[in-house]
């Protein structure tokens, strides 16, 4: 089974490799740390690592690094013999682990899941244990953590039905893989039973809940000052934001033709659209283009650029990790990859922030959270772009139903708090038992 694995995976690489390093271009930063996907690291990380009990904790992009930079913080007090090392995929989950995280807490690429590559990381980081964040099931790694007697941990777990029904149909190579697992933090019951099924040991799975919950709430100092930029670009103090969140292609679209049929009703209205891969914002840029939409995009303004002149219409935000700062200042939030795209994106963090949202109908990634929204008056589900240019133009005139949608949402929130601590609790009960060294709940606080 492996060595057909290693020939299917290496024959794949090679088909996927032009798109995969292409994407990686366009991403941008992508020279540095490039040979760590080889598993080729530089001296002085395995300095760092000698003699030090690590843990390895694996983050794929932008919204895993999010959970495991509050993981971390609930987990080192817990640990604090442990040296911990954070990997992800992307340059933008890199990105972000090094503005969250500090110096002591190593951060590196994940490597390519070729058992050369694997196996020259693992001989690196020499981990004695491992946590996966969501469903990231890679063959070669998981194969040589369980030769080296290395506990895995998979956490936030949940399962779409097209990733149940891939492992369910390979449950040849998959089940001994979702056996391997030492602890497994679930996020629902059905998420629970389909990961017993696809073999996790019962007594391994737990349902803790979503960790987007505890990572959503607000506790960062703010990096980036929203108001004074959009003073910059012109935009008036009190003007309304209607701010697109993670879109996908096609939404862009629907909400700038959206925004030109709103602005004639809502004097000052001004449009925030956040990409969810910030690569496409010159395609974005040409689509508000052709509808006349002056936009400006945030990675050209500089604190000595100014646009007083109060022309634009839009700003296009082609950078990462700054959609928190622009949802504080949102009257009304659309979350995208909900419309014409399947999956959704993270209604959790305008919700912890108090803000009215609305969403489309597909927001399946997401499906739990949707319903605790929408059956407590949290959240507005439209079905398509009339229904959402309706809800929208409803929320934009009645300023007292976007703050009890917005109180609503943060009571959901509070609700579903507590997943982090139940996760880490389940990760060191585990690592009590290989005789690690760990402090209570109480200890850690004292230290």
């Amino acid at each position: 089974m492996r060595t057909l694995y290693n020939i299917l995976f290496t024959f794949c690489f090679v088909l996927s490799a032009p798109y995969y390093f292409l994407r990686m271009r366009r991403r941008g930063d992508w020279r540095d740390g490039f040979s760590q996907r080889f598993g080729r690291f530089e001296p002085n990380l395995k300095q760092a690592l000698t003699n030090r009990h690590v843990i390895w904790l694996h983050a794929v992009s932008v919204g895993e690094v999010n959970l495991c930079t509050q993981l971390i913080r609930s987990l080192e007090p817990r640990l604090p013999n442990a040296k911990i090392v954070v990997s992800t995929t992307t340059t933008t989950g890199m990105g972000e682990l090094r503005k969250k995280l500090p110096k002591q807490i190593a951060k590196i690429y994940y490597p390519i899941d070729r058992h050369k590559f694997v196996a020259r990381a693992m001989a690196t980081i020499k981990p004695e244990a491992i946590v996966l964040a969501e469903a990231e099931i890679w063959p070669n790694f998981i194969w040589r953590a369980q030769n080296q007697n290395v506990p895995l941990f998979l956490v936030n777990a949940r399962l779409s039905d097209r990733s149940y029904r891939g492992y369910r149909r390979f449950g040849f190579l998959f089940r001994p893989l979702f056996a391997s697992f030492a602890g497994v933090g679930a996020q629902n019951d059905a998420d629970a039973a389909r990961l017993r099924e696809l073999g996790c040991h019962a007594e391994a799975v737990r349902v803790v809940g979503s960790l987007k919950f505890d990572a959503a709430t607000p506790n960062e100092r703010r990096r980036l000052d929203v108001p004074a930029l959009l003073r910059q670009i012109g935009v008036r103090p009190g003007a309304q934001l209607l701010v697109g969140g993670s879109t996908h292609a096609g939404e862009e679209g629907i909400l700038a033709d959206i925004y030109l049929r709103l602005r004639p009703r809502f004097s000052g209205l001004f449009l925030v659209l956040v990409p969810r891969h910030f690569e496409r914002s010159r395609e974005v840029g040409r689509e508000l283009e052709t509808r006349g939409i002056r936009f400006a995009y945030r990675s050209e303004l500089t604190a000595n650029a100014q646009h007083d002149d109060g022309k634009l219409d839009c700003l296009l935000v082609n950078t990462t990790g700054e959609l928190k700062y622009f949802y504080e200042q949102a009257a009304v939030i659309f979350v995208g990859k909900s419309l014409t795209a399947a999956g959704g994106q993270n209604p959790i963090e305008p919700g912890a922030l108090g803000k009215a949202m609305v969403f489309g109908p597909n927001m399946q990634n997401f499906a739990d959270a949707v319903r605790s929204f929408v059956a407590q008056d949290a959240a507005v589900q439209v079905r398509d772009a009339a229904e959402l240019e309706s809800a929208l133009a409803r929320l934009l005139s009645d300023a007292a139903r976007r703050e009890q949608l917005g109180r609503n949402a943060v009571k959901v929130v509070r609700e579903n708090l507590g997943a982090i601590d139940r996760t880490v609790d389940m990760i060191v009960e585990r690592l009590r038992q290989k005789e690690f060294y760990v402090v209570s709940p109480g200890e850690a606080l004292k230290r």
